[in-house]
């Protein structure tokens, strides 16, 4: 989900336990539970899960009201991608990750709350940013910087 930059697996164990006042709170898979990512619930994110049914504990559920597989959410994935016209298209679930890091580097995020938020090493970010962040992307965060907002 480009609105979390959770990991798929992530994704697929997130219930609404998780979800908080103020933030997603989740220790992720990767790195053994020891790190968590702490997601803020920003008015989009708000938006998206407040149109998600609570049909189980799980937050993503498939039509059978079941939590997701990695497999189902997977063909899923696939299949909007064909519906939207984007078959060809060489985009992967694990792209939406570095679309929330450069959602969140535009809006300001310094890479350590980037990092922080993702559960993520700084190291990292910095290579998602400078591969999915384009130079008129990165200017725009400048210019927002500097014009205070």
């Amino acid at each position: 989900m480009s609105n979390t930059g959770l990991r798929l697996s992530d994704l697929m164990r997130l219930s609404w336990s998780h979800v908080g006042k103020d933030a997603i709170v989740l220790a992720t898979s990767k790195s053994n539970h020891r790190r968590e990512a702490i997601i803020p619930l920003y008015g989009a994110l708000r938006d998206v899960l407040a149109r998600i049914p609570k049909r189980a504990t799980a937050v993503l559920t498939s039509s059978r009201k079941r939590a997701w597989t990695p497999d189902g959410f997977g063909s899923s994935f696939n299949k909007a991608k064909i519906d939207a016209g984007m078959a060809t298209v060489d985009l992967h679930f694990n792209d939406l990750r570095g679309t929330a890091a450069t959602k969140f580097y535009i809006a300001g995020f310094s890479m350590r709350e980037i990092a922080e938020t993702l559960a993520w090493e700084e190291e990292s970010v910095e290579k998602i940013i400078r591969r999915y962040v384009g130079r008129a992307a990165a200017l725009k965060a400048m210019i927002k910087k500097l014009e205070g907002k």
